[in-house]
């Protein structure tokens, strides 16, 4: 497999292991149809209170991310929303991924100044010598060892909403509903698979056939979607939950990135009344718009290794984001007003 197939928030963290990641890669993450199929996470351990659990602690933890990655901006925005800002502290990684993996270039002296590394497999590797998969973000990593425990994307935003409550400021919003938790997580696997996931599957498809499938599979949920959201500010209501925030990190992305670079190309998101508005709702939401970097999202897709076949570069320059700031007029659905 060529690297232009690796996926996006996820390749080899150590130059030296390539030549053992190569063959994995294609075992794992292309299928014989053509189909893509995504790494899995290596380290999972809940946060909590048991003795197998990661400690709750105040200042332990470094959130590691990319402005890029959908996967990780969720944390960010939950992080955010939830005041957590002072307790989990947060290290960003160059948009501009390079073949060695995220960098932190961004900071002075090019590593990151809590941690001390200059690329993300840095911790990777502390935590596991034998790791052979790739350093993916977000990860979270315990500061006293500089070794990750987490880069469970999928459940990371729970584990904040839940055991780190106590942290949690004053007013916060509760974006995981005991009454509504069975409820959000089905609706959150279906936009895992079919949206989140679903625009990776069309972009790194290597068969027409998985290429198409892929790709009615995502458009016909954004229709549902679409229609869901005509009688209902959020996906749940009236409040924002979890559920908004992993389709929000897809749609901020879908014009300025997927559209283009992975073929999602039957619609915009602008061409989508309801999602359009909805999006453009969270957008001009504290936690959202100021933590949704564009530039980043773009340069990240069109000028990073590995990602798309760009051999020139070249990031668009459109489209024109001012649009995320005009009216969307959707608190006219909330029935608390």
């Amino acid at each position: 497999m060529s690297e232009n197939e690796q996926a996006l928030c996820q390749l080899d963290f150590s130059a030296k292991k390539k030549s053992n990641i190569a063959t994995s890669e294609t075992e794992h993450e292309i299928k014989a149809d053509g189909s893509f199929n995504r790494q899995k996470n290596r380290f999972t351990t809940a946060f909590g209170d048991g003795d197998a659990e990661l400690p709750v602690e105040a200042g332990r933890y470094r959130l590691l991310w990319a402005p890029i990655c959908p996967w990780a901006h969720r944390a960010v925005i939950v992080r955010k929303l939830l005041g957590l800002e002072d307790v989990i502290s947060l290290g960003t990684a160059n948009p501009i991924r390079t073949v060695n993996g995220w960098e932190f270039s961004l900071d002075e002296g090019g590593v990151d100044p809590v941690l001390g590394i200059r690329y993300l497999g840095e911790v990777y590797e502390n935590a596991d010598p034998d790791y052979n998969g790739r350093a993916t973000v977000p990860a979270v990593v315990d500061i006293t060892t500089k070794k990750v425990v987490n880069n469970d994307y999928f459940k990371l935003t729970n584990y904040l909403e839940t055991v780190w409550k106590p942290f949690h400021k004053e007013g916060s919003p509760d974006l995981y509903p005991e009454h509504l938790r069975e409820e959000i997580d089905e609706l959150n696997d279906i936009i895992f698979h079919e949206v989140n996931n679903g625009v990776y599957k069309c972009g790194f498809a290597r068969s027409q056939a998985a290429y198409e499938e892929a790709f009615n599979t995502l458009f016909a949920r954004l229709d549902d979607l679409e229609e869901r959201l005509s009688t209902t500010r959020y996906l749940f209501g009236d409040f924002i939950t979890d559920s908004d925030i992993r389709l929000y990190v897809t749609l901020a992305r879908f014009d300025v990135a997927y559209h283009i670079a992975f073929k999602t190309n039957r619609n915009r998101l602008v061409d989508f009344p309801n999602l359009w508005g909805y999006a453009r709702d969270l957008y001009q939401t504290p936690g959202f718009g100021d933590t949704t970097d564009f530039e980043a999202i773009k340069k990240g897709y069109f000028a990073s290794a590995n990602v798309i076949h760009n051999p020139l570069t070249i990031v668009p320059k459109g489209p024109d984001i001012s649009v995320w700031n005009t009216p969307h007029n959707r608190e006219s659905l909330s029935s608390n007003i």
